[in-house]
């Protein structure tokens, strides 16, 4: 499980340091690399511990070869995801292509959202919880978390 905020400083070769808490959640997993992929939704990427991962790609891979939907969901997630192993100083990089989907350039701001991490601008993760208080109230939160419970 991955949660919490983090914001660490990147390289100029796109080398960042994984918070501790993401590296425990991983080699709890098994595993010191994440998939990294452009987000369909919002300006920043998703990253997933690999057996998350392959179960997501198993998903698509199961879809319709000839469902012009499943090929671009296909084209615009799955093609452009990489494989980032974490090295022996618990740092990550970041390739050149998915840093410039979002405009990393010199800090990273790490989300945890339970099953993945999403990976901000600090001013596009600013911006997008600024959106968030200005939809839903404090009062509106607690309601759908109750209706969880």
């Amino acid at each position: 499980m991955f949660h919490g905020t983090f914001q660490h400083s990147i390289d100029i070769k796109g080398r960042t340091s994984l918070p501790a808490k993401f590296r425990e959640a991983l080699s709890a997993q098994g595993s010191e690399k994440l998939v990294i992929t452009p987000d369909l939704i919002d300006p920043c990427l998703i990253a997933f511990a690999p057996a998350q991962w392959l179960k997501l790609a198993e998903k698509v891979a199961s879809l319709s070869l000839f469902d012009e939907r499943s090929r671009l969901l296909s084209r615009g997630f799955i093609a452009p995801a990489q494989e980032c192993p974490v090295d022996k100083l618990g740092r990550i990089l970041i390739p050149p292509s998915l840093r410039e989907h979002v405009g990393l350039v010199e800090e990273i701001t790490w989300a945890g959202t339970v099953e993945r991490i999403e990976i901000w601008t600090p001013q596009g993760w600013a911006e997008v919880q600024k959106a968030a208080r200005a939809q839903e109230t404090p009062q509106d939160l607690a309601r759908r978390l109750s209706e969880l419970l």
